[in-house]
């Protein structure tokens, strides 16, 4: 009986971004999104290896936006607390970080180590509109590697059609 009170203890070890997620996306105030990685059209880009590598351990983006304008601004903080203490987890490790008070504060973390990485977090907020998670999900991701996509996200195509729950948030 110890055996099995420690094992379902040991299993829940408090909220994850990934139960937030599903917990909160039909709620009224936020709006979720799937984005496949077909959305970024490469077909037309050279790609270097490390580049193909990247992008071929991308699986998908979840999105989850929480609009300020939509509900009560003491929502709007609880809402907010929970993600910042779900971050704070330490399995959450911290790529970078950025912005100002007065415009919006972003912060870049990961589950995994930086040659393996599970997933990768984007948490940005603003005080006027609300925040942002973006999870990007996929299979021995590469911190490196991933960085490496940039350019060429600047020469991709992209299916503008599942972009619009992310316009709306920076409208």
């Amino acid at each position: 009986m110890l055996l099995l009170i420690s094992a379902f203890t040991s299993c829940n070890q408090g909220p994850t971004l990934q139960t937030y997620y599903v917990d909160n996306e039909l709620k009224p105030g936020f709006a979720s999104f799937d984005v496949p990685t077909s959305f970024v059209n490469v077909e037309k880009v050279d790609l270097t290896e490390e580049q193909k590598e990247a992008y071929n351990s991308v699986d998908k983006l979840n999105v989850l936006t929480f609009m300020k304008d939509d509900t009560d601004a003491e929502d709007y903080k609880l809402e907010l607390e929970k993600v910042n203490t779900i971050l704070k987890d330490p399995k959450y490790e911290e790529l970078m970080r950025g912005g100002n008070a007065a415009d919006g504060k972003f912060v870049v973390k990961f589950l995994g180590d930086i040659e393996n990485i599970d997933e990768v977090i984007i948490f940005g907020n603003a005080k006027n509109k609300g925040f942002i998670i973006a999870r990007i999900l996929g299979d021995d991701m590469n911190a490196g590697k991933l960085m490496s996509l940039g350019s060429v996200l600047e020469k991709a195509d992209f299916d503008e059609n599942q972009l619009n729950g992310l316009k709306d948030f920076f409208k």
